[in-house]
């Protein structure tokens, strides 16, 4: 099966997109663009994928990871890289938001047509059938699925 969010990023304007279920998504990610991203998100949060994302990035690059990990997780980098090779790791959690100034702006984003929020919604399903969501969501045969009560 094929994940939900190759085309969804295409028609949001990703020039390239690279299946990371096959061959090297890493070595994919550093041959196109000539030796890695300035940037990388990881949004699934998973130790293995942070750690496939942080090596796509080239030196001086930054992996942002948004996804939440198992409190168990543990990633392991070659420390060394941080400093030969200038590369920054963070996090961001909630988006690193502050509601307070950043919920009106995101909305004026949103009605102005510049903020593309229903092109993430792929079904809404109703409360009897959050557990197929959840499932559909791990599978990737979705990108986001509205609940409505």
């Amino acid at each position: 099966m094929r994940r939900a969010g190759w085309w969804l990023a295409r028609r949001l304007g990703a020039t390239h997109t690279v299946a990371a279920g096959e061959g090297s998504a890493v070595e994919a990610v550093r041959e196109i663009t000539r030796g890695g991203v300035d940037y990388a998100f990881e949004a699934v949060g998973n130790a293995k994928v942070l750690s496939q994302a942080y090596a796509a990035t080239r030196r001086g690059g930054t992996t942002v990871t948004i996804g939440l990990p198992d409190p168990g997780q543990r990633l392991d980098l070659q420390a060394v890289s941080f400093v030969a090779e200038e590369r920054t790791l963070l996090g961001s959690y909630m988006g690193s938001a502050v509601p307070q100034r950043d919920i009106s702006r995101l909305l004026d984003l949103y009605l102005a047509g510049r903020l593309p929020v229903d092109e993430l919604v792929s079904r809404q399903v109703e409360l009897p059938s959050v557990n197929a969501a959840f499932d559909a969501l791990r599978e990737g045969a979705v990108v986001r699925k509205l609940l409505c009560f």
